[in-house]
């Protein structure tokens, strides 16, 4: 006996003294479980992460189960269910979509984060935005994230808890794991920036009066959020009524909705509707995709009403970038009225300014006259543009910057590849999301923008990762960006822009 414990004495002090077999630079040790991902020139990338479990329709996200081999993270996962559109050709069916991606560079630890939140509304996906750029250039690791969308993600029903947020705890889910796990693929978990354009911009502005989202992270990048835009009749799509808001709804507004889009789908006993509900195959929902688009407020994961929250300062205390294109509802004329063959005519032009503004149309149209723009869809754009994303964006940074640090800027290149399919005969402009592929520069950039344009690109990556690092967007060579001030990022220049007048903030504010 005692020589057998002297032999297992020797062999455990073999083992401690002994060097370990170095890791395969490609596996990562997240607490689920190794993850094996792909190694390249510049950085390590790990795709298809779960960072929760198959989500149960309309319940919380849920904790993945753990595994013990490496698990395969070469690959995307499943995209969370949805409905291509002619600007987006994905699809899916497939509820087990709670998946994140990583890309960090191929050495170092205590990186910065950016934590990527995809817009498009009902469509898109973490794993179609290529980071490469942002990390080669920023020496960041960047995390993009799935999320369920539409009805899968902002459904509503009385008494279901969670009612219009599943998609916004999934996020928070994300963002727990990540606080979590990071530190294994090279990141800092102590400064993460929280980053997303459009719907994902607005998602970040729900995350920053989100009580329960508090400390998971440490910076906040909007990009053309939707966060405090009113909805005047028509300004998204032809006769689309009117509401207060573009992008959130009350819970109790959304619960109503739900209640009556369940009568309607056969599920109609509110004793069993939600079973119901949960019965049917994913594509029997997509028709309710956009009518549950918006985020709800005034519970538990949103308790104040967005306006509210931020008039009072309930958010959260991080610093704060935050901007808009210079062409942003052009994108919206383009798409659904243009190329959904109800171009903007002379003559309907009077008739949509008097449906969206009542009275007020004439003293508009006075401000915005048809012989003023090329054509009358760009009118049109140019009205919604300043009355919508100007005014709304210039009043949420006047609300941040009372308290917290905030750099704001205008994405103004007017000449932008453009990857949507607009009319030929509908100049884009600096178009809502066109600032997109300068940050994620994918092969249609790299492709078709012309050397000023990748140069501004490389601009913006340094100065969002100079953020991302230490809160200010700086980095030598670049000109300097004084808080609150706006700057015009432009291929002929980056420089201070007068945004209220170039919006005619005045006259809006005039005109009540």
């Amino acid at each position: 006996m005692r020589i057998a414990a002297a032999l297992a004495a020797l062999l455990l002090l073999a083992t401690a003294c002994a060097t370990p077999e170095p890791e395969p630079a490609d596996v990562a040790r997240p607490q689920a479980g190794p993850v094996r991902g792909v190694v390249t020139e510049h950085q390590r990338q790990f795709l298809g992460i779960p960072y929760a479990a198959k989500p149960a329709r309309w319940e919380p996200p849920r904790p993945a189960e753990p595994w013990t081999e490496p698990r395969d993270a070469t690959k995307p996962g499943s995209l969370c269910p949805q409905e291509g559109t002619e600007y987006a050709k994905t699809s899916s069916t497939n509820e087990d979509c709670l998946f994140l991606n990583i890309t960090t560079p191929k050495t170092g630890e205590g990186k910065p984060v950016l934590v990527w939140i995809h817009g498009d509304g009902v469509v898109g996906g973490g794993s179609l935005f290529d980071p490469s750029a942002l990390v080669r250039t920023g020496d960041a690791v960047v995390v993009t994230v799935n999320y369920r969308l539409g009805v899968f993600g902002a459904f509503g029903y009385p008494g279901l808890v969670g009612s219009g947020t599943f998609g916004l705890q999934d996020q928070q889910a994300a963002l727990r794991w990540v606080r979590d796990n990071i530190a294994a693929f090279g990141g800092d978990p102590g400064n993460v920036t929280l980053m997303g354009e459009s719907y994902g911009a607005q998602a970040v502005s729900a995350h920053l009066i989100a009580p329960a989202s508090a400390g998971l992270f440490h910076r906040a990048v909007l990009q053309s959020p939707m966060t405090l835009l009113d909805m005047p009749a028509g300004a998204l799509m032809p006769g689309l009524e009117a509401g207060p808001w573009l992008a959130w709804r009350s819970t109790e507004e959304v619960t109503g909705v739900g209640a009556a889009m369940a009568a309607q789908a056969g599920c109609a006993d509110p004793a069993t509707a939600l079973d119901c509900l949960r019965a049917l195959p994913a594509e029997q929902l997509f028709p309710l995709m956009r009518v549950f688009q918006a985020v709800a407020y005034g519970n538990d994961v949103l308790p104040d009403a967005p306006d509210a929250a931020y008039e009072q300062g309930k958010f959260h205390q991080v610093p704060v970038l935050l901007g808009t294109t210079r062409d942003e509802h052009r994108t919206f004329v383009g798409l659904f009225y243009e190329l959904a063959g109800q171009p903007v005519t002379a003559e309907s032009y009077p008739g949509l300014l008097r449906n969206a503004f009542g009275d007020k149309a004439d003293r508009i149209a006075a401000e915005y006259p048809l012989s003023a723009f090329p054509s009358p869809g760009i009118a049109w754009a140019d009205v919604l543009t300043d009355h919508l994303w100007a005014r709304g964006t210039d009043r949420l940074a006047n609300l941040i910057a009372a308290r917290n640090p905030l750099y704001t800027y205008e994405f103004a290149d007017r000449e932008a590849p453009s990857y949507l399919p607009f009319p030929d005969t509908f100049p884009t402009g600096a178009y809502h999301a066109a600032e997109v592929p300068y940050l994620f520069r994918d092969a249609g950039f790299e492709r078709d923008a012309k050397p000023p344009q990748k140069e501004l690109s490389e601009a913006m990556i340094r100065y969002w990762t100079g953020f991302a690092r230490t809160g200010v967007p700086a980095a030598d060579g670049l000109p300097a960006w004084p808080p609150r001030e706006v700057l015009s990022l432009a291929p002929d220049g980056i420089r201070p822009v007068d945004f209220a007048a170039e919006h005619r903030l005045g006259f809006w504010a005039a005109l009540g």
